[in-house]
């Protein structure tokens, strides 16, 4: 049993990596470290660079590495800015998960955990996000992640490709120093960034209609979201039947106001963020229930937000 993670040399591939080997499972990692880093990669893991749009080169690693399935985190994973690179978008998120099940299907791997998102859902129109709420996605990254999930659907009544989707909503933490959040998007990194560089941290609206006017979201540790990955891959292997989608989700949420308090009282670095106007879309409340992983995939939340900051503090402290 050996399982390829495209992506792997990201922030989230690198945790299911981590899982896989932790949970006694092989891994193989492809990444083009386009935005992923060398060394997330543990160094007894095989670590193949290539494209996800290079169909023979990702039919080679399955075959030389006797993949039995696979979980499908490479991407461009930037809503915001996809709406400028549609293109882009399209080519990495679609393209290259058609190049992917085409090399799967040429060499019979019939197993696929799929890396899909809480932006296929668009703004909710209710408080709680569960599997059946509407998919109404707002960016190219939204929608080429929903077609993503209609491409496995497609192979499993054309070749009987057997596979699971996890959206995800908003992940942080670190579950080892090694590995970081690097993106220049996700709050948490902005937020850690600006204390390093002695800047303040800014929140943008206070006038939503929540408890303390902050935007709420729902924020998973990387790590249990890494351990539901390997629950997912061992179901599929098991043969044991799972749903086409799963929300990894809190069912609570978290106020941008109470992560900067988190931040301050866990950095020890006093702050009161600057306050600047709402961002244009920017729905008020995304909270998704993780019922249905909770029952098959191991999904629980093991980190409370304290625990979350401190992860990501001293990751990213260990790489300065």
């Amino acid at each position: 049993m050996t399982w390829m993670v495209t992506g792997g040399a990201g922030y989230i591939g690198a945790h299911v990596v981590r899982a896989f080997v932790e949970a006694g499972v092989g891994a193989v990692a492809v990444d083009d470290l386009s935005s992923g880093h060398r060394d997330f990669v543990p160094q007894d893991v095989p670590f193949v660079q290539a494209t996800i749009l290079d169909t023979d080169a990702l039919r080679r690693c399955l075959e030389e590495h006797r993949v039995t399935g696979v979980v499908h985190l490479a991407g461009f994973k930037y809503a915001g800015v996809s709406v400028s690179r549609p293109l882009h978008t399209y080519e990495q998120n679609v393209t290259g998960t058609v190049s992917l099940l085409q090399a799967m299907q040429d060499v019979g791997v019939d197993k696929l955990v799929f890396s899909s998102s809480a932006a296929t859902y668009g703004t909710p129109s209710t408080d709680l996000v569960t599997e059946e709420s509407p998919t109404i996605p707002e960016s190219p990254y939204g929608e080429s992640k929903l077609v993503g999930e209609w491409l496995l659907a497609d192979q499993e009544r054309a070749v009987g490709l057997r596979h699971t989707s996890l959206r995800y909503f908003n992940v942080v933490g670190s579950g080892t120093d090694e590995v970081y959040d690097s993106s220049p998007h996700n709050l948490f990194p902005l937020v850690i960034e600006a204390l390093l560089e002695g800047r303040t941290p800014r929140i943008n609206g206070t006038d939503y209609p929540t408890p303390d006017g902050t935007c709420v979201r729902d924020y998973v540790h990387v790590a249990d979201l890494a351990v539901s990955h390997v629950a997912a891959a061992r179901a599929l292997e098991e043969g044991r039947t799972l749903e086409r989608v799963y929300n990894l989700g809190s069912g609570s949420g978290l106020s941008v106001r109470e992560v900067m308090d988190a931040m301050a009282r866990v950095t020890g670095v006093d702050f009161e963020p600057e306050v600047h106007p709402r961002r244009p879309g920017d729905p008020a409340r995304i909270v998704a229930s993780g019922e249905l992983a909770a029952r098959d995939l191991d999904w629980q939340m093991r980190h409370d937000i304290d625990a979350m900051v401190a992860s990501a503090w001293s990751a990213r402290r260990a790489h300065l």
